[in-house]
């Protein structure tokens, strides 16, 4: 994995998540290229409706792959204000751009000071580096 492929304005989990932090205060949540390249192609997302709430460690949703079906684990806690729709008709977009057109949730965080706990771009290739 290079460093270039993992943007460092964003903050992850070990469980290959990432977060990034808008400024309306919400924050944007997808999977990780790493994630990705470990699933293969994307062939559905499987997420939380509007308005659900999420729960930081917890799962929120699966993503099926030609490998696996693999669970989502919430960055942080929150409340769901968005559900990247796109992924429906076109879950592929998660393989194509997973920090773009590939994001999942917009989160409406119950404590915006919980995306400090996350790691670093830094941290999380030291921690693939280390843990596959």
């Amino acid at each position: 994995m290079s460093e270039s492929s993992i943007p460092n304005n964003l903050r992850y989990t070990k469980d290959h998540e990432w977060a990034r932090a808008e400024a309306n205060g919400t924050v944007t949540i997808g999977i990780t290229t790493h994630a990705v390249d470990q699933l293969g192609d994307i062939t559905m997302v499987s997420l939380p409706a509007v308005g659900a709430s999420v729960t930081a460690g917890e799962r929120f949703g699966d993503v099926d792959s030609v490998k696996a079906v693999s669970e989502l684990f919430a960055p942080i806690s929150g409340t769901v204000v968005a559900v990247n729709e796109h992924l429906n008709d076109s879950p592929e977009a998660v393989n194509a751009e997973p920090y773009g057109v590939g994001w999942m949730l917009k989160v409406r965080p119950s404590d915006p000071a919980a995306l400090g706990d996350l790691l670093s771009a830094e941290q999380y290739i030291r921690h693939v580096a280390e843990n596959g």
